[in-house]
């Protein structure tokens, strides 16, 4: 019974809500404190207060701190599982109507204007990467890591996951 709790108390929140994680909080909240009485009113302000000094979204930390303090290891699995249902199966019914309709002419036209859209943000986000590699790093240890990643990803059959970790590697031993 707890883990259906578990769930209906991350899943509703996650379902009805909409703006986010933050815009989402008081709704979990409610359903932690008020309905199931979990928490206290101040043991979910610590953990949000931790959750929000950690890197993720709020809503899936404070789902798996939660459902790790009420029912362990499951319980966090099954609030996580919850707290990302609801995008999940939109984005997977999304995902069947776009495949039924491919062959339209206004779906072809919409992935036609989506690809430039991604390319720009693509491009946003390698040139941000690139400005705090040059900061933390400088020119030399950016260049190398840049260099050696795109080496490998373009001569060899390296996996692009073990590029990612050798510049990991790279940058923790220089870091540490």
């Amino acid at each position: 019974m707890i883990y259906w709790q578990l769930f209906l108390a991350f899943f509703v929140p996650n379902i009805v809500g909409y703006g986010g994680g933050p815009a989402i909080i008081p709704l979990i909240e409610n359903e932690v404190v008020g309905r199931y009485g979990w928490m206290t009113s101040q043991d979910f302000a610590e953990t949000l207060a931790l959750g929000n000094a950690l890197p993720s979204p709020i809503a899936t930390k404070m789902a798996g701190y939660i459902g790790h303090d009420v029912a362990g290891v499951p319980g966090a699995l099954i609030a996580v599982l919850a707290t990302v249902a609801p995008s999940l199966i939109l984005m997977l019914a999304a995902l069947g109507t776009l495949y039924r309709y491919r062959h339209s002419p206004r779906v072809k036209a919409m992935s036609q204007w989506a690809r430039p859209v991604v390319m720009v943000l693509m491009a946003y986000l390698t040139w941000s990467f690139l400005d705090e590699g040059l900061d933390t790093l400088g020119w030399l240890h950016t260049a190398i890591i840049g260099g050696v990643a795109a080496l490998l990803l373009t001569l060899t059959r390296v996996h692009p996951a073990l590029v990612v970790c050798f510049g990991i590697g790279y940058g923790a031993l220089l870091l540490g």
